[in-house]
C-alpha cells in the first residue's frame, strides 16, 4: 500500500443472494432448505471497483439509490467482507454507517456512551474523561439518563456523531448522517469535520445532498449501477453527476 493512501479498494465486487420466493416462517424456510427448495438470484451490488483515497483528503461517494455506496462504506469499515477483490486501509477508522449501530436502545445515553465507545474501540478512562464533552456536543445534557427508545432520529444522531468523533480517527466513514437533525446541528458536525481534516483525518461522506458533498468534499466518486463512472475533483464529479443527459 502506497503510504501516502489512507484506503486502496482492488477489484472489489459484491454478490448478495435474493430469495426468489416469499417464506412465511422459520418453519417453512428449515422444511425448504432441507428439502433443497430454496432458490436464489444472484444481485452483484458492485462490480471490480477499484480507486484510492489519499491521507488527508475528503471524499463524496454520490450515486443513486442502489448504486452501491453504502454497500462500498460497509466493506471498507469492515462490517462486510466483499465477494471479490480486497480493501487496504491505514490507521483507525470511526465508522457511521447505520443510525442507531452499535447502540442498545433499552441503555440510557450515558450507558450506550460507553457501550458505543467500547465498540469503537475507545478506552473507558477515556471515555470517562470526554463524557461531559460528548454530552456536551449533542445537546443531550438533559437526557443522559433517559433510554434512548424515547430519543428521535435526530437525537439518536446527535449522540452517535459525538461520540464517533470525539478524537481523531485516522478515517471518518459517514453515511447520511447529515440528513438528520436540525440546522445548527449539521452546521456543527461540519464544522468538527473540517476541524479534523485540518488535522489530516481522512473523511468519506455519502450523501443524497449534493451541495453538501461540494461543501465538505475535496474529491468525489460517482458508483453507478455497482460500477465506478467517475472520479475527480467533487465540483466537477458532482456536475456530470446533476447533469440530467449523464444518468441515460
Amino acid at each position: 500500500m502506497k503510504l501516502e493512501n489512507a484506503i486502496e479498494v482492488k477489484d472489489v465486487s459484491m454478490c448478495f443472494n435474493l430469495s426468489r420466493e416469499k417464506v412465511d416462517s422459520i418453519k417453512e424456510y428449515v422444511i425448504k432448505m432441507l428439502k433443497h427448495q430454496l432458490f436464489y438470484e444472484e444481485f452483484w451490488a458492485l462490480n471490480d471497483v477499484s480507486f484510492e483515497i489519499r491521507k488527508g483528503d475528503s471524499v463524496g461517494l454520490i450515486g443513486m439509490n442502489g448504486s452501491g455506496k453504502s454497500t462500498m462504506l460497509k466493506i471498507i469499515a469492515g462490517v462486510l467482507k466483499p465477494t471479490k477483490g480486497m480493501v487496504e486501509t491505514t490507521g483507525t477508522i470511526a465508522p457511521m454507517i447505520e443510525l442507531g449501530a452499535g447502540f442498545d436502545h433499552d441503555l440510557t445515553a450515558r450507558e450506550n456512551i460507553f457501550l458505543n465507545g467500547a465498540l469503537i474501540g475507545y478506552s473507558q478512562e477515556m471515555l470517562e474523561e470526554r463524557f461531559d464533552d460528548i454530552i456536551s456536543f449533542a445537546g443531550l445534557e438533559r437526557f443522559v439518563d433517559v433510554p434512548i427508545k424515547n430519543f428521535s432520529s435526530g437525537m439518536l444522531a446527535r449522540l452517535g456523531f459525538s461520540i464517533a468523533t470525539i478524537v481523531d480517527a485516522d478515517i471518518l466513514i459517514i453515511d447520511e448522517i447529515l440528513s438528520v437533525g436540525d440546522y445548527q446541528f449539521q452546521n456543527k458536525c461540519k464544522k468538527r469535520i473540517r476541524e479534523m481534516m485540518d488535522r489530516n483525518t481522512t473523511v468519506l461522506f455519502v450523501s443524497h445532498s449534493i451541495e453538501q458533498v461540494k461543501e465538505i468534499c475535496n474529491k468525489a466518486i460517482w458508483i453507478d449501477r455497482g460500477h465506478v463512472r467517475m472520479i475527480g475533483e467533487a465540483e466537477e464529479v458532482c456536475d456530470a453527476y446533476e447533469d440530467p443527459d449523464a444518468k441515460e
